[in-house]
């Protein structure tokens, strides 16, 4: 299964593109999960919400739904990923009322972070055996063999990622699920993704996993509705190749003069 969605749902530049133009705020998350099926969860890394808060979303999500969350920085960017034991075990007790909703944890890591596998480990040994864990980094050192067979052992993702329609790390498969992440593309309007860097990824997706094992594919792009655009199209492509793509809402009327849709711009 292919898990399709967007980082976060409160942008207010999506009024027109995913919610009607008089919807008010405190419902947007209702008419999102009726258009999506998952959702990347970005502000549990800058501020982690009382437990009140995800019960409060447990509750607004139907059967099937999945909700990511990135890791608190406190875990990633102050720590570092020292001492990670009572980081990680606060984390999962707020995020507990998810329950069957909750979906992989993302560990984004400062690009100022080198190597350190002893704590990388030590930081996956942290958490339970059937939680899902995806890790992004953003640092070069990362990206040896031996990080890539210790996420294997914890059959933890790497987190593949777009910026600028290009690849920016090994498009490694160390876990029997996948992450992938959409920062920026290049076609127009800025930072939208054209049908060419779109297919491309479908095929990567369609080579590294089979389709009955789940990927989750999240667009980061969220300046003037491009992640929801982009993810309907995404979706599309990934159908005619075969692959099974979570529920997305209908194109966006405007789609086909945006460079996301039967453009072929990077």
């Amino acid at each position: 299964m292919l898990h399709v969605g967007t980082s976060g749902w409160q942008y207010r530049d999506w009024r027109g593109v995913l919610y009607p133009e008089d919807l008010p705020v405190r419902r947007w998350l209702a008419h999102y999960v009726e258009a999506f099926a998952t959702v990347e969860v970005n502000n549990t890394f800058y501020r982690l919400p009382p437990t009140e808060t995800f019960a409060s979303w447990a509750r607004a999500l139907p059967p099937g739904f999945v909700m990511t969350l990135k890791a608190s920085r406190y875990l990633t960017h102050i720590k570092r990923l020292a001492d990670p034991a009572e980081p990680v075990a606060r984390f999962l007790e707020r995020a507990a009322p998810l329950r069957e909703h909750l979906g992989p944890v993302l560990l984004q890591l400062p690009p100022t972070l080198a190597v350190d596998r002893p704590r990388l480990a030590d930081t996956l040994d942290r958490f339970p055996s059937d939680c899902r864990v995806a890790v992004e980094f953003r640092h070069p050192s990362w990206f040896d063999d031996s990080v890539a067979d210790l996420l294997a052992e914890h059959n933890a993702a790497l987190c593949l990622t777009d910026r600028g329609s290009r690849v920016t790390g090994p498009l490694w498969r160390t876990a029997d699920w996948g992450y992938v992440r959409f920062h920026e593309g290049r076609a127009h309007p800025w930072p939208c993704y054209g049908d060419a860097a779109l297919d491309r990824w479908v095929g990567r997706v369609g080579e590294l996993w089979p389709a009955d094992e789940d990927v989750f594919g999240y667009f980061n792009n969220d300046p003037g509705g491009c992640a929801v655009r982009d993810a309907v199209r995404f979706a599309q492509l990934a159908r005619r190749r075969g692959l099974h793509p979570t529920r997305v809402p209908p194109a966006p009327a405007d789609q086909a003069g945006t460079g996301t849709g039967t453009g072929t711009g990077g």
